[in-house]
């Protein structure tokens, strides 16, 4: 082994330096602005990857990703040593308030401001606060920087072609990012106040060290002493024979601000399998030493002790695994570096590793009088000159595979619940999404309107964005007017009406608006006489549209626009038959019982919550309605899109829409085109399978980046298996799940949450729907 280990590390040895100041503890020669730093005699270079679902994957999933970490791990060439970290950093209250937390307006709001701000900080102190990192770093001996720029240009092409076969992402730290990280552990609680600048620190000769190292270092036999700060530096020291794929995840979720290292020496296969046979030689050598000694006692019939066949058979077996199945055997040191604010908290800190370690019958142990050594060989630096190694295959290395489950935190974003895998907050922002469309899923009672109130209230309370609903069951207008919004009650007996022939100067984007409003008009007429209107007809329609809206045109928008008794008027005025025909089937919701939507616009549409309460809407009047509401819709983005303005539409219950045949295509086309138009959709139904009989609704869901899905029946269930691939672990938290627990899919991330809102506030009072917590 002692062998294996100094032909391994050939020329890495170095000079031993003692160093004279706390700049000298840093093991760093020289840096690029790439990214590429000069540590020792080698150049080391850091990538950052993100974390996979893996806690919640199926087992055979779970293997199929050991396997595609084992090819990274096995593209590691020798002669480039590597080490991965996981960095475990403790979020602070202060960092939660400076990302979460609501300003106050002034606008007689602040109160819900007040008592939202509270429900986060009760939220971010139960979770777990953890911020974890994963970074790989590289270190090669090359003559010079050009020669490694090239090396670690080529390296970093295919690590990032293997990450992303396993769902990571995989990028490359530049010097200023590489520093930072270095500058969030020596200088704990400062990261606020990191400021380099490699070209003005070059220019004045400063050394960069100075803007990174602590005020001092101390370094006692068993913990170092950082600024006012405390560290030790453990290792393993003993394996269990069988170690489960979770010890990474469960060392990294103790809570600790710490960093897991495996510290990797590639072994060439020539030597490996010089090693391996070496160690057969040995193995093979004791068992002949024994049974001559036991045929000397006339002992010839006696069996193998049962450790030495055990030896013979792990070596055959090692040899097997660098010959015949493509395994490569490795030099790993693995170790776990933490820090706390106290000395006790240090070492009960170390404790609960130690605990969790020798649950797996592992044992931890502190490095003694190598505290300096030891932090350096943690740190994503490259440097390393710890030789208490052991070996390990391909296989073996990847047990401890980094990865757990994904973590979604997007600053600026909307609290949505905890990950119940690392009990961390979830923030979401749709806004950077590709396509920010959103679905929510669950069963009656499950929690959808809470989610989406929850949505609405964060947007209202922190952004200028408009926020219109479409409510078919009257569950919003208490929070509508809470929050100052307009609630808009549709029906033919309503007073509230919606002028259908409404159309602004941004409307249809940067085209012509009367060509996109006439047909709207083509669409309209269809629905009033309950089939697609002939080439005459559609003819008329146009030129009928073009004459009713000339004179509006004409005054730049500024007169009163048409109405439909006005469009009505038109067309009794044209000789053609078809127009006789037309004028009919409009007649009874332009001049009739059902001209809610032949009238002047007498509401608030400029409100920026709206909130349209369609509940009163008859058979007859719910098709025409929705398609007067969703152009008014329509209407209302492209206005905003032209004032640099966001909009986010919110139809619950959208399934009541899909079932008619032209508001099902009207949404279509909305969800397909409102991205552009700076809009975010969210459907909101009880059932999957209502969705997706239609080929329109199942479009729909694939350009729906954001689902929330909450408990689900067991057809529904096995819909959004066949949809999106769900392991029988994701399945387990949308079956017979409690209220406001369920997945939550950001982008290509699926998470567990829970969100339970707590319901001695105000704000819950106004977002529940249960009969008996409903004030009357």
């Amino acid at each position: 082994m002692f062998s294996l280990f100094n032909g391994a590390r050939g020329k890495d040895k170095e000079a031993y330096i003692i160093p004279r100041s706390v700049q000298q503890t840093i093991p760093i020669r020289r840096i690029w602005p790439d990214g590429i730093f000069l540590s020792g005699n080698k150049h080391t270079k850091c990538f950052r990857f993100s974390d996979i679902n893996y806690a919640l994957s199926a087992d055979n999933d779970k293997n199929a990703t050991l396997d595609d970490y084992g090819a990274v791990v096995n593209s590691l060439e020798s002669g480039c040593n590597a080490k991965i970290t996981v960095i475990n950093r403790r979020c602070y209250l202060s960092d939660i308030k400076d990302n979460l937390l609501l300003d106050y307006e002034g606008d007689g709001l602040d109160r819900y401001r007040d008592e939202y701000n509270d429900i986060l900080i009760n939220k971010a102190t139960g979770s777990s606060s953890i911020v974890r990192e994963r970074i790989l770093t590289l270190s090669v001996m090359k003559q010079d920087i050009d020669a490694a720029r090239v090396y670690f240009n080529r390296i970093g092409a295919e690590l990032t072609a293997k990450f992303k076969r396993l769902g990571s992402r995989c990028t490359e730290l530049d010097a200023n990012a590489r520093l930072r990280l270095l500058h969030e552990f020596y200088r704990k609680g400062e990261e606020d106040f990191y400021s380099f600048n490699i070209n003005e620190a070059a220019r004045y000769g400063h050394d960069f060290r100075d803007y990174i190292c602590p005020d001092r270092f101390s370094f006692k036999i068993n913990h170092f002493e950082m600024g006012s700060r405390f560290g030790r530096v453990m290792f393993i020291k003993d394996f269990a024979n069988r170690i489960g794929d979770d010890f990474f995840a469960e060392l990294s979720g103790l809570g600790a601000n710490m960093m897991l290292t495996i510290d990797i020496i590639p072994v060439s296969t020539e030597d490996a399998i010089k090693e391996a046979e070496k160690r057969m030689l040995g193995v093979e050598t004791n068992i002949a030493n024994w049974q001559r000694r036991q045929n000397q006692n006339n002992n010839f019939s006696a069996a193998i002790p049962y450790d030495m066949d055990l030896q013979r058979a792990e070596a055959r077996a090692f040899i097997d695994d660098i010959v015949a199945y493509d395994q490569r055997m490795f030099l790993c040191t693995i170790l776990i570096m933490h820090t706390a604010d106290t000395l006790e908290q240090l070492d009960i800190d170390s404790d609960a590793i130690k605990g969790a370690a020798r649950q797996r019958l592992c044992q931890i142990a502190a490095l003694n009088t190598q505290q300096l050594d030891g932090m350096n060989a943690a740190l994503p630096i490259g440097a390393s000159k710890l030789e208490a190694r052991r070996t390990l295959n391909t296989e073996s290395l990847t047990i401890f595979a980094p990865f757990c489950a994904q973590e979604i935190s997007m600053r600026g974003g909307v609290y949505y619940g905890i990950n119940t895998v690392s009990n961390n907050l979830i923030i979401a922002d749709r806004k950077q999404l590709q396509n920010g469309n959103s679905m929510i899923f669950g069963v009656s009672g499950s929690g959808k309107s809470v989610m989406a109130k929850q949505e609405i209230i964060k947007l209202t309370l922190s952004t200028n964005d408009d926020i219109i609903i479409i409510d078919p069951e009257r569950e919003y207008p208490k929070l509508v007017g809470a929050l100052g919004g307009e609630v808009i009650n549709i029906s033919s007996t309503s007073p509230n009406h919606i002028n259908a022939m409404d159309i602004n100067a941004s409307y249809g984007d940067s085209k012509n608006p009367l060509i996109l409003k006439t047909e709207f008009l083509l669409t309209l007429c269809a629905q009033f006489m309950n089939h697609p209107p002939t080439e005459g007809q559609r003819s008329i329609i146009d030129r009928c549209a073009g004459i009713v809206y000339h004179p509006y045109i004409q005054s730049k928008y500024t007169t009163d626009p048409p109405t439909l008794s006005d469009f009505h008027e038109e067309l009794l005025r044209f000789k053609e038959p078809e127009a006789a025909d037309l004028a009919l089937a409009i007649e009874i919701f332009a001049k009739g019982s059902l001209s809610t939507f032949a009238k002047r616009t007498n509401c608030d549409v400029h409100n920026r919550l709206i909130c349209y309460d369609i509940l009163d809407l008859g058979d007859s009047l719910m098709p025409v309605g929705m398609l007067v509401v969703l152009d008014s819709i329509i209407n209302r983005i492209t206005k905003n899109r032209a004032q640099g303005k966001n909009t986010f539409i919110f139809i619950d219950e959208i399934y009541l829409l899909m079932r008619h045949q032209y508001s099902a295509n009207f949404i279509h086309d909305l969800w397909k085109r409102v991205r552009k138009y700076g809009a975010f959709c969210t459907g909101i139904t009880q059932n999957v399978g209502d969705m997706l009989r239609s080929q329109t609704a199942r479009n729909m869901l694939s350009n729906s980046e954001f689902l929330i899905m909450l408990n689900q029946s067991t057809p529904d269930r096995d819909e959004l298996t066949s949809l999106l691939g769900l392991s029988p672990n994701q399945l387990s938290h949308i079956t017979d799940a409690e209220v406001g627990h369920g997945l939550l899919k950001v982008g290509s991330s699926i998470v567990p949450f829970s969100n339970k809102f707590p319901k001695e506030t105000e704000l819950y009072r106004l977002i529940t729907t249960k009969i008996d917590e409903v004030e009357r």
